[in-house]
């Protein structure tokens, strides 16, 4: 009989209305900060999450998967594609020349990354060329020095079809006439978009061409495409072990860590600072019970007559804190799964009710907000405030087991 007083005294002094209006209001502020803590953490990581997945699928769709390169070319190319290509997880294989420079169209000069690619082997291991806005990747021609540039860096150079730029190479040319950067220009042949980072920065040359301008006997290496991505960097230490020669192999975790890790360390950042919030609501948990062992000091005196013991007071405070803790983390945790899985409709509307465009696709390459609710994301978030909740009760429910009867009712 007794187990069940605590549960049922610290239920009903939280729904019971306090006679000090100040401790009422402490206790619905933790109740609604810890709502809001909770429902903007799932909301923050379910964003942050959808664009770690848009920009996964986006930029791994255009580059390739893994990268096989020899100094100071790869001369047997060819053999070494063939040989690849009967590994059962590579799908495909393509020479490629990779190098810098610096893009010039009248007044407008942007750095770009040149790649000469084969254009019929190319769409193997890139998607680029199902993704042209203008022209096609098979314009490309041997010996007429075309190229195909991002949408993005179109804009930028302010060129289209048939206009001529210059590449400008960190090579000096040394002549009696002085020394001079290596210089060549080149004729837009198309415009491609797949709404990734290398929009602005991608230019794409025929291999044979890329040779000539970087003085090449032959490919620096082959792009690959694997069969699932995520088993990139086991497939290149799988090739690592079974290639014989000087080869140096890469796959996109380490061409792109830097970018996904950036990700990765922005949401634990934020996640951090938001957590704030939770533990706010932890903080005025401690405030308002502390007021209540104080307002029910009587109570408590009277109990303890009763023949309740100390850890019988202790469990009806921490019942009542607890039950703050379990409604606002509940609260929060629907509220914030239903706005995760909402929250591009909720902005596309204030978008149209304000005529404002909160992303704007030629900086974020996106239009809409994306949200991938992960259910371990929730399960943790709901724990973290749980704990923080029963954490948050034990001071005050200590306090309320340490009163004694006799100096309670002294003054009643």
């Amino acid at each position: 009989m007794l187990k069940n007083i605590p549960l049922a005294i610290g239920l009903r002094y939280v729904r019971a209305k306090r006679r000090n209006q100040f401790i009422s209001f402490v206790s619905g502020f933790s109740l609604l900060g810890m709502a809001l803590g909770v429902m903007a953490l799932i909301v923050v990581m379910s964003v942050m999450n959808g664009f770690d997945r848009e920009m996964k699928q986006r930029l791994l769709r255009v580059i390739p998967h893994g990268f096989i390169t020899q100094e100071p070319a790869m001369k047997n190319w060819q053999a070494l594609r063939q040989q690849l290509l009967t590994h059962p997880e590579i799908i495909a294989a393509a020479p490629f020349v990779e190098g810098y420079a610096l893009a010039g169209f009248h007044s407008e000069v942007q750095g770009v990354q040149v790649s000469g690619v084969d254009p019929l082997l190319q769409g193997g291991v890139s998607a680029v060329a199902d993704n042209m806005l203008i022209g096609e990747l098979a314009n490309l021609q041997a010996g007429q020095f075309g190229i195909v540039l991002g949408a993005v860096l179109a804009r930028q150079l302010r060129v289209t079809n048939g206009d001529k730029l210059t590449l400008t190479l960190p090579d000096i040319t040394i002549t009696p006439a002085g020394v001079y950067p290596r210089v060549k220009r080149f004729t837009v042949v198309g415009v491609f978009e797949v709404n990734a980072p290398v929009d602005q920065e991608l230019a794409l040359i025929h291999i044979a061409d890329a040779q000539t301008l970087y003085r090449s006997q032959a490919p620096h290496g082959l792009q690959l495409k694997f069969s699932d991505i995520y088993r990139a960097g086991a497939i290149t230490s799988g090739l690592r072990q079974t290639l014989e020669g000087s080869y140096q192999l890469r796959d996109w975790s380490q061409t792109q860590g830097s970018l996904f890790q950036a990700v990765k360390m922005e949401k634990v950042v934020i996640g951090v600072l938001l957590g704030i919030i939770i533990l706010v609501a932890a903080f005025n948990i401690v405030s308002s019970l502390v007021l209540m062992v104080a307002d029910k000091r009587s109570d408590i005196a009277v109990l303890r007559t009763l023949g309740l013991n100390a850890r019988h007071i202790m469990a009806i405070f921490m019942v009542q804190g607890c039950a703050v803790g379990i409604i606002g983390t509940a609260m929060g945790a629907i509220a914030g799964v239903l706005l995760a899985f909402y929250i591009s409709p909720v902005v596309a509307f204030f978008e149209a009710l304000s005529g404002r465009q909160v992303f704007d696709a030629n900086v974020y390459f996106i239009s809409h907000l994306p949200s991938q609710l992960m259910w371990g994301d929730v399960l943790l978030i709901c724990s973290v405030a749980l704990l923080l909740s029963v954490l948050a009760t034990l001071y005050p429910a200590w306090r309320a087991g340490r009163i004694q009867p006799a100096e309670a009712l002294r003054y009643e």
